[in-house]
């Protein structure tokens, strides 16, 4: 990877995050983290801001904790711990040679989580059945690598274009359905089943396959992570409309809060949670 500050593929990018409890749940088990990292050290994101990909890489994610009590935030809290631990790691090996590839660091930190959620789910009566879903990107100069597990997700918008696509796949019989496409978009949201997970980090599961992807990022591109409870208050189309093309009150606000906001109004029946990042 080039680690030149400012070199020939520096860019910056700008980012928004929100979530919010939603009209329904009585807490909030969704979470989402920003921070810019290298060998030596971690720096928190703000819910907004914006820096320049060079000498540090980004990491954004996003997780919907599941579980008794509040073993779902608590999910939550031990994903983001996990992910502010490991992957500065990976950046000092790969600064000295010693790289592995992204799909290793990343599975390493999905097999971790996994465990440690598994190891005090079944430790403690209060957590068991604890489990969370995660989707996570790591910008690196020029590209974007991703990882996912559930049913959260991440999408991406092409520079010049406006429709959304989709990056991760939803870890539901419902997905799978639709990947195949036997039921619609509209289906889908209504389907009975569509919230009932076939993986997860967590919960006595005793494999997880994470999904792994790249995509090659230019000026002008967006990326979208976001928990269910997003899109089941707003379509992909509104979602891309919001993002790319706010009327002049919704602009007077960042794609983060617009999405969120305007979600929990249309249904606001779970915890709703958005990360946009920007490249710029």
């Amino acid at each position: 990877m080039n680690r030149q500050a400012g070199g020939p593929n520096a860019r910056r990018l700008r980012w928004s995050g929100m979530t919010d409890r939603g009209k329904v749940r009585p807490n909030n088990e969704d979470s989402f983290l920003g921070q810019e990292f290298d060998a030596r050290e971690v720096h928190h994101l703000g819910k907004t801001g914006e820096g320049l990909i060079g000498a540090t890489d980004f990491v954004f994610a996003v997780s919907d904790g599941m579980g008794g009590a509040m073993a779902g935030e608590f999910a939550s809290r031990i994903t983001m711990e996990k992910i502010t631990r490991l992957l500065p790691l990976s950046f000092k090996q790969s600064a000295m040679g010693l790289e592995a590839g992204f799909e290793d660091v990343i599975a390493e930190l999905f097999d971790q989580i996994h465990r440690a959620l598994s190891f005090v789910g079944s430790s403690y009566a209060e957590c068991r059945g604890m489990q969370t879903t995660l989707s996570i990107s790591w910008f690196t100069p020029g590209w974007m690598y991703f990882g996912h597990v559930g049913d959260s997700r991440i999408y991406y918008l092409p520079a010049g274009q406006e429709g959304l696509r989709q990056l991760t796949e939803d870890d539901t019989y419902v997905g799978w359905l639709f990947r195949r496409g036997e039921i619609t978009e509209r289906e889908a949201r209504e389907h009975p089943r569509r919230t009932a997970l076939q993986k997860a980090l967590g919960a006595g599961n005793l494999f997880v396959e994470p999904q792994f992807g790249a995509v090659a990022y230019e000026p002008g591109d967006v990326f979208l992570l976001c928990t269910d409870g997003l899109v089941d208050g707003l379509y992909d189309e509104r979602l891309a409309g919001l993002i790319r093309a706010p009327t002049v009150a919704e602009a007077k606000f960042d794609p983060a809060r617009r999405l969120v906001e305007a979600s929990v109004e249309n249904s606001g029946k779970d915890n709703t949670t958005a990360l946009v990042v920007e490249v710029l």
